[in-house]
């Protein structure tokens, strides 16, 4: 599990290893994780976007952006959290992701970015 708070929003991920498959005579390696945003500030926020980088250790990257979470955009009190669950492809058993969350803070009207803490990917069968 990895942590970091940013402006007062505390991202928290965790991930978990789903297995390998076959997809276009490749295999791929499926994982999931877990993001809990907890808005630890005195203000109301909205997530509005999303900005991901994945890398393998193929070092292929892919860049991921668009609105929302899983097609929500989410409005946190003080004091609330959003927790949502999402996964990623891999064509190597070990990778990582990181990236921020857009965000607006309704107090202020100010847009501003959270960070996504970097986190590593990794089939448990592929570690010494």
């Amino acid at each position: 599990m990895v942590q970091q708070v940013t402006s007062g929003i505390k991202i928290t991920v965790e991930t978990n290893f789903e297995g390998t498959f076959y997809k276009n005579y490749k295999i791929n390696f499926a994982f999931g994780y877990v993001v809990t945003i907890e808005n630890q500030s005195k203000d109301s926020v909205q997530l509005n976007a999303r900005h991901w980088i994945i890398s393998d250790a193929l070092n292929d990257e892919e860049i991921v952006s668009g609105e929302g979470v899983i097609g929500l955009k989410p409005v946190l009190q003080p004091g609330e959290s959003h927790t949502y669950t999402s996964g990623c492809l891999l064509t190597s058993p070990f990778g990582a992701m990181k990236g921020y969350y857009s965000m607006v803070n309704f107090t202020t009207t100010k847009k501003f970015n959270v960070a996504i803490p970097s986190f590593k990917l990794s089939a448990p069968f592929a570690l010494n």
